[in-house]
This record gives structure tokens, C-alpha cells and sequence, in this order.
């Protein structure tokens, strides 16, 4: 086997052709081997769904904690996403608990409270800002309902959100690494706040808070850092999700009309459209021995990336990948990870997505594109900066 490929990878996640339109140039990666080496983010890409299912599932040779391989972790960055089975175990059931605890379809009906209201009021605009307007505001609105805890003001909390995802693509631009340092310790102190006040939080994180003010300082300590990675990857993918939501929708006005003739397919109907155009793009882990994907030698301590957005759109996995198959099941995609890493909020997500869809069901205008949209330049999350949208009759 050879551990690395012959030829150069032409793959540059930040080139403005792929942020328009990644799946042409994932496409070829992914006919091109199993795991291709990519010299400038110095790992191994995973592109077929099969694979990047192996990669997630078997935490034993894929780790995500870099403790395992000898790597320092600051204390401050062991969460639920970092820590690795068996020690992420208590911390995943406690937040897991504390979820399957609140009221989802509570939620679900002020989200779409919340949606309709800001449609109505934009329904006279010519043109407004999806993302500003609707995306922003609604994922805030959200993720705070589930940890019951008030959100900061959205135009200060989108900022700190933007550089923290921003420095998470800095292997590829360092200049990302020290803002979003900066931005990663006012959200710590946020998170601290909710755990440190003298009225506890009445959603998950009252239930968090119940459950480790008595327990040791290690567990507390992963409870909080969890509640902080909850908040901000909920906000930030919730986010991207409802903008790559409406991008769709508003570009193919049949998929509504679809869904207004059979309402019933709604939530199949998200998990496609998830599926079709998804927020995260990927995750990295390291190998943790020597050991074969497909035909490439990996060796251990050498990264391996995980690629949703091309694992979603494989032929192998997906009959016809690149349509949009309203009804399509099942639909195993993995437009929120996979396994003991997968996003903790992803049932809150479905519901927020589908309570915003029903509420565009039942308007009387038609989500139109009003010009230019601009893709945000990052790798991990594929989101939008400019979404320029339209309600028209």
C-alpha cells in the first residue's frame, strides 16, 4: 500500500468556485481514493460515505481526543466533542438526559410564533437579509429557549459566533487563530455566568446545574465546557442550516408548492434538504494506529477528515445525489455528524427547521432570491454572509 498519492490535490475549500459550489470538486476527490492526502491541511480526506461512517463509529482507531496520541488539550477545550468514549460517557448522558426532558414540541410552536412574526413584518419589504433578518435570530432565539437562559443582544452575539467559526479554519489562515481565542473566552465567561448566578437556568441547563453542583470539579468543569460548545455550535449551525434552508426554497419554489399539496412530508423533507445542501462540512480525527482506508495506508497520529458534504452526495449511499428528493427514505445522511460525536442539538434542530417550513407553508407569498448571495469564507461551516431575499405574492 502507499501511504501517500502520486499527484497534488487540487482541492482548496476557501477557493470562491468551491464556496459557491463544493460538490463538483468533492465529486472528483471522491472517485479519485478513499482517503486522498491533502499537503496544505496536512491530513487524510474521507470522502465516501462508507468511510467516513468507519471513521466516526470506531472511536477505538479514529480519536478525537489528541490526549490519546500524546497531544497536550487545554482544559478548557474538554467537552463532550472532544472527550472520547468511555470517559465522554457521564457527561453525554447527563446532557442527553437533561434534553430528552424538555419540551421539543413547546419549543418547536414559539419558533414558529417567532418566524411568523418576523415573516409578517418583512412580507412588505422588497428585499431584506435572510441571514440578519431571519437566521440570526430565530437559531439565537432557539438555542436559548433549550438551555433556558436569556440571549445576549444578536448583533453583539453574531460577531463573536463569526470569529469563533472563522478560527476554526486556522490551520488554513493563522491570522483566525488569536481573534477567535479572544472571542472563545467572552463566550466562556457567558456560559460561566449561567452557572455561577444565584437563579438557575429553568430549561436543560437547570437541569445540568441540578446534577453537578455537588459533583466533582473534573465533571463540573466538562458540563460547563459542554454547555458552551452546546450554545455556540447550536447557534452556528442552526444558523447556517436556516440560511442553506432558505437559499433552497427560495431558489426552487416547487419544493413549497410540493410541500403545500402534502404537508405530510415535511419532516422527511428537512432531513433532505439537510442532506442536499448542509451546514457542517466537516470533522477531523486522529488515527490512532496504523490502518488501512481502502487501499491507502494511514499512519497513526496522521489526521483524518471527515467530509459530510461529500459522504451526503454519494451514489453509493444516495440514489441520485444530486436531486432533491422530497420524500426520500431512508436518509441516513450526515448533515450532523454521526455517533457519540454527533450533535447534541440535532432533534432541536429538525424542529426549528420544520417549524419554520410550516410557517412558510402558510404564508401567501413566495420566498424568491433578491439578488447576489455571498458564501462566508470558511471551510467547517458552510454558511452564508449576504442572503438577499423576497416575499412576494
Amino acid at each position: 500500500m502507499d501511504t501517500l498519492p502520486a499527484g497534488p490535490v487540487l482541492y482548496d475549500p476557501l477557493d470562491a468556485a468551491t464556496l459557491a459550489d463544493p460538490y463538483p470538486v468533492l465529486a472528483e476527490l471522491r472517485t479519485q481514493s478513499p482517503a486522498v492526502w491533502h499537503d496544505g491541511m496536512e491530513c487524510w480526506l474521507i470522502t465516501r460515505y462508507a468511510d467516513c461512517v468507519r471513521v466516526l463509529r470506531e472511536h477505538t482507531l479514529f480519536a478525537r481526543d489528541p490526549r490519546r496520541l500524546g497531544s497536550a488539550v487545554p482544559d478548557a477545550s474538554l467537552s463532550v466533542q472532544v472527550l472520547d468514549p468511555p470517559h465522554q460517557a457521564p457527561v453525554r448522558s447527563l446532557f442527553m438526559t437533561a434534553l430528552h426532558q424538555q419540551d421539543l414540541p413547546a419549543l418547536q410552536q414559539r419558533t414558529r410564533q417567532n418566524a411568523a412574526s418576523r415573516l409578517a413584518a418583512l412580507s412588505g419589504e422588497p428585499s431584506w437579509e435572510a441571514m440578519r433578518e431571519l437566521a440570526q435570530p430565530v437559531a439565537l432565539a432557539a438555542i436559548a429557549d433549550l438551555l433556558g437562559v436569556t440571549p445576549p443582544p444578536v448583533e453583539e452575539w453574531a460577531q463573536v459566533s463569526d470569529t469563533i467559526m472563522r478560527s476554526m479554519d486556522g490551520g488554513l489562515d493563522p491570522d483566525l487563530i488569536e481573534p477567535g481565542r479572544l472571542a472563545r473566552q467572552q463566550l466562556s465567561d457567558l456560559v460561566a455566568s449561567w452557572f455561577t448566578t444565584t437563579g438557575r437556568p429553568a430549561g436543560l441547563l437547570g437541569h445540568v446545574r441540578a446534577r453537578t453542583e455537588n459533583a466533582g470539579t473534573e465533571h463540573a468543569a466538562y458540563a460547563m465546557h459542554t454547555a458552551r460548545v452546546m450554545f455556540q455550535g447550536g447557534y452556528s449551525t442552526l444558523t447556517a442550516a436556516i440560511g442553506n434552508l432558505l437559499d433552497t426554497l427560495a431558489r426552487r419554489p416547487d419544493v413549497l408548492t410540493a410541500l403545500r399539496e402534502r404537508p405530510g412530508l415535511v419532516p422527511l423533507a428537512i432531513d433532505e434538504l439537510v442532506r442536499f445542501d448542509g451546514p457542517v462540512q466537516g470533522t477531523t480525527r486522529l488515527a490512532a494506529a496504523d490502518l488501512p482506508i481502502g487501499d491507502v495506508a494511514v499512519r497513526r497520529g496522521q489526521k483524518v477528515t471527515v467530509l459530510f458534504a461529500a459522504a451526503n452526495r454519494d451514489p453509493d449511499a444516495f440514489t441520485t445525489p444530486n436531486a432533491l428528493i422530497l420524500d426520500r427514505s431512508p436518509n441516513r445522511h450526515l448533515g450532523y455528524g454521526w455517533g457519540t460525536h454527533a450533535c447534541l442539538g440535532t432533534a432541536m434542530a429538525q424542529r426549528v427547521l420544520t417549524a419554520l417550513v410550516e410557517t412558510l407553508l402558510y404564508t401567501t407569498h413566495g420566498l424568491r432570491p433578491a439578488g447576489p448571495a455571498r458564501r462566508r469564507r470558511t471551510a467547517t461551516m458552510r454558511t452564508f454572509a449576504h442572503l438577499p431575499v423576497s416575499l412576494q405574492p
